[in-house]
């Protein structure tokens, strides 16, 4: 090297622990700039004015209060039912978004699966050869090989979080809880395989002697396949949840009040939207035969969790998934958190489980059930009145119908309330009352039987009669439509907690407060990257400032030795002059 030098050894300028550091402050730079990137798309559309579901629910509970203040018109009907399209529209237009972001989410993971594979395979050949060369020549180790190999490292880590073993000059690499990816020259495997407990998922596995073993997911954390998984498992997915949540609540109390009401036909109204059942999904590598499904039962306590149903050959355990908590038992069906489920077939295998999505399908499944504008119930089904002859100052109120559906098949049946002398009792007489007498008779108090509710307030006198039956040509009440808009503001959502319009807004706050603080943590994240990188590079990098500055010292010594020469020569010259 040059002229009359003998180089022994070239070595790195390579500090181990610095470059652990930097290995894991790019990995988590790397995670959190992914799950950052992909929030944001959830939030932008979840939290959008317009393209919102709280525009949506305002048109629709507006076309309610209209036809509570004109129920007999057919266009504030209509009105009722082409705002209640468009709100469905509107559930099934964020299910569909959310539903490309999952799908989006499972390529990612197939992309980051197929990277980590190649650079594997690069890692295991590169340790080869290193070996190979250092086997060869002792005295001069491969360096730029050397180089190579940390780089791809960097590379592999910056997509999953790796942890690096040097044994013999070779590099041994691991992810996860100690999942071996590359040992000495043996490259490990990774599959993107359709999760075996729920088969729209992409789930990572490892290729083995001994077949394909999907890997726990909360494993595997750090670069942009932990991104990712941690985006898919913490925000999306709950957030679909939650969306299929409101969906269902708001369909089944609007179906409730709805089916207490009257159309414009006399008749007790139906169902105003049809709504989605839970998904049941038997695992891949069950063993029994055992068929499950469930029902909603009471759609106010339900929660935006997912379920595991497991067997052990004694009895079943259904763990909620968001939080861990277990229900045991041996027998079916079992009511849990709003839903009922149900053994419909078979039998099952000690070992086997099924995952229970009660809200998944929410959104997408729900649609109107109704397009005759006539058949809104907008009215009561029961009306009351004072006999004519009444000479007290008894008032009855209008009454309500009182539920849970379905009505109680004497509802709209004639039934009299007459006051007996003195008149503070009174008896009662219709079908499906049992005729009792000498009710004690309380002003203002409630006055119950075939599942509706009155009031007398007042003195009535001895002989005055009351009368509660069916509500014929009721045409011009609005009563249950009154209810129906009431719903907006009820808390029917969340064990009856929060309203509609409240749990979605919750939903917003949380994916917007979710966000916002990913975004803090990912900036912080990449600044310590960037840090650790600059103190790496300090003691094993090239600053091309201070090479900058080292050539134009090393070309100024070289002009003054020139200059020295020149000097030098000059004066021998007049010596030399001299001595003639």
């Amino acid at each position: 090297l040059g002229q009359g030098t003998h180089v022994a050894r070239i070595e790195r300028l390579y500090n181990q622990f610095l470059a652990q550091q930097v290995l894991s402050a790019e990995s988590a730079a790397a995670e959190g700039a992914t799950h950052y990137e992909r929030i944001q798309q959830v939030d932008n559309l979840l939290a959008d004015t317009a393209a919102g579901l709280a525009p949506a629910l305002s048109d629709y509970f507006g076309a309610l209060h209209d036809l509570a203040t004109h129920p007999a018109s057919t266009v504030a009907r209509q009105t009722v039912l082409s705002s209640g399209q468009a709100l469905v529209a509107r559930f099934r237009m964020l299910d569909s978004r959310l539903e490309e972001m999952h799908a989006a989410s499972n390529r990612q993971v197939e992309a980051s699966v197929a990277a980590i594979n190649g650079y594997a395979r690069q890692i295991a050949a590169l340790n080869e050869r290193i070996a190979l060369a250092d086997s060869s020549d002792g005295a001069a180790p491969p360096n730029d090989l050397l180089d190579q190999r940390d780089a791809l490292v960097a590379q592999l880590n910056r997509e999953i979080r790796v942890t690096v073993v040097r044994q013999d000059g070779a590099y041994n690499v691991f992810i996860g809880n100690g999942q071996p990816l590359v040992m000495g020259t043996v490259p490990g495997r990774l599959s993107a395989v359709p999760d075996p407990q729920d088969p729209t998922r992409i789930a990572v596995a490892v290729e083995s002697s001994v077949g394909t073993v999907v890997l726990k997911e909360e494993l595997l954390t750090g670069g942009r396949l932990g991104g990712e998984l941690a985006f898919r498992r913490e925000t999306l997915e709950p957030a679909r949840n939650e969306l299929g949540r409101i969906a269902l609540v708001l369909a089944a109390t609007m179906n409730d009040q709805h089916r207490l009401g009257q159309d414009l036909q006399g008749n007790l109204g139906g169902d105003l939207f049809a709504m989605a059942s839970p998904r049941v999904t038997a695992h891949g590598a069950n063993g029994g035969s055992a068929v499950f499904t469930a029902v909603i039962a009471d759609a106010s306590a339900l929660t935006a969790s997912d379920y595991r149903l497991s067997y052990d050959g004694a009895g079943y355990t259904l763990t909620r998934l968001s939080d861990g908590n277990v229900t045991t038992f041996t027998a079916f069906p079992q009511t849990v958190d709003g839903f009922i489920l149900t053994l419909a077939s078979g039998v099952a295998a000690a070992g086997d489980s099924f995952l229970i999505q009660p809200t998944v399908d929410g959104a997408r499944g729900l649609a109107l059930a109704l397009a005759d504008p006539a058949r809104v119930a907008a009215a009561a089904p029961i009306a009351t009145a004072a006999a004519s002859g009444n000479t007290g100052s008894g008032v009855i109120s209008a009454g309500e119908v009182v539920g849970p559906p379905p009505a109680d098949p004497n509802l709209q049946a004639q039934v009299t309330i007459e006051f007996n002398d003195p008149p503070t009792s009174f008896n009662v007489t219709g079908l499906g009352t049992g005729d009792p007498v000498g009710v004690p008779y309380t002003p203002g108090g409630s006055i119950a039987y075939n599942g509706w509710v009155i009031t007398i307030t007042g003195a009535p006198a001895a002989g005055d009669r009351f009368t509660v039956g069916p509500n014929t040509g009721g045409v011009s009440d609005g009563r249950n439509a009154v209810k129906l808009a009431a719903l907006a503001q009820a808390g029917t959502v969340a064990g009856g907690t929060a309203s509609y319009q409240g749990a979605y807004a919750a939903l917003v706050g949380r994916i917007g407060n979710a966000t916002r603080e990913l975004e803090v943590t990912s900036t912080a994240q990449s600044n310590l990257a960037r840090q650790a990188g600059e103190a790496f590079a300090a003691v094993a990098g090239v600053n091309l400032d201070e090479e900058a500055a080292a050539l134009l010292r090393y070309q100024q010594a070289y002009l003054a030795a020139g200059k020295v020469m020149q000097i030098a020569s000059r004066l021998f010259d007049t010596l030399l002059e001299l001595g003639r």
